[in-house]
């Protein structure tokens, strides 16, 4: 069957279907939740301890790993899929969102907003990469124009630790509103803290392989997969008046097709349609979901290959005459 084929359900339709995978099971979500934990605390501890270069090496891009595999165990506990009512899951988790530069306040707040408004057109920016038709990109002023492409240049994703995590998530946020996001200002204190802590009791070395190689990993693999789970050929997007949730996630979600080992370091978060279809699914159940959910088997796949990444950074705007993103 096609995917031209597929009857797409009514948005009601889709989380219904979807709900008996939208179940926890809470002692798997504590196993992935303390395994992860724990290899990323032994990955960075290899990193401090530097037994030669090669495996310093190996343990920097290991941790960076890792913390993008704890941070989706973070982001569905943020959405209420996992280990919900735990005071300890909690603990562990505001203390995650501190250490990662993704505070509970402004993580929450924008992802929530994208949920809400995936793939609709925008120029805010929040909880996504602003997308503008050609004409309103066309309508901007220069200074605009530029900002705009500046905020889907190759540089700002892959470099999404200091232009996202830290400038725009808790820099912005501290200035703009420091009442509510004063968490922005923990996270950024314990994030230098901890850097300066390194550099004073393991030099140069420690800082760069326990700290900034792990995140210039996570946060740049991080940027770009919420990227391409969004901007890549074949995406739609609309209007407000013309958006639906159902078509919003299966239409213009990306499966971002990767072998097992990725799928587990990015915590099957490639299957990204399947969590826009109920978010309350938890990361270990969305391949279930999709095997067992005909709706959701025929979605626009990317995959990390360098072709397919170049395909999507080069989309900037939706063409409205073509039905499609395009470059300029």
């Amino acid at each position: 069957m096609s995917k031209s084929e597929i009857e797409i359900p009514s948005s009601k339709e889709l989380i219904e279907r979807t709900k008996p995978y939208a179940i926890d099971d809470t002692k798997k979500s504590w196993f992935y939740t303390i395994s992860t934990l724990i290899l990323l605390k032994l990955a960075l501890l290899g990193a401090f301890l530097d037994f030669h270069w090669a495996s310093t090496i190996l343990f920097g891009v290991l941790s960076g790993l890792l913390i993008v595999r704890f941070f989706i165990i973070y982001h569905d506990y943020l959405h209420g899929a996992i280990l919900k009512d735990s005071w300890l899951a909690k603990v562990i988790m505001t203390i995650f969102g501190l250490y990662v530069l993704t505070p509970t306040t402004i993580w929450k707040r924008t992802h929530d907003h994208h949920h809400h408004n995936n793939s609709k057109l925008s120029n805010s920016g929040i909880g996504s990469y602003p997308l503008l038709s050609k004409t309103d990109y066309l309508a901007l002023p220069k200074k605009q124009r530029f900002i705009y492409l500046a905020s889907r240049h190759y540089l700002t994703i892959f470099f999404g630790y200091i232009t996202l995590f830290i400038l725009d998530f808790n820099v912005k946020s501290v200035i703009l509103n420091p009442k509510v996001h004063w968490d922005s200002l923990v996270a950024l204190v314990f994030h230098f803290a901890s850097g300066y802590a390194l550099y004073y009791y393991g030099g140069f070395d420690a800082l760069f392989f326990c700290l900034t190689l792990p995140f210039l990993i996570a946060n740049g693999m991080g940027s770009y997969l919420f990227y391409a789970q969004h901007n890549f050929p074949g995406a739609t997007f609309n209007t407000n008046k013309n958006w639906d949730y159902a078509r919003a996630a299966i239409n213009s979600t990306s499966y971002l097709v990767t072998n097992p080992v990725m799928d587990w370091f990015t915590g099957n978060i490639g299957y990204h349609h399947v969590h826009h279809a109920n978010h309350k699914i938890p990361f270990y159940k969305l391949k279930s979901a999709m095997d067992g959910l005909p709706e959701l088997q025929h979605p626009t796949t990317t995959t990390l290959k360098i072709k397919d990444i170049v395909a999507c950074l080069k989309l900037k705007v939706w063409d409205v005459e073509k039905g499609k993103m395009t470059g300029l």
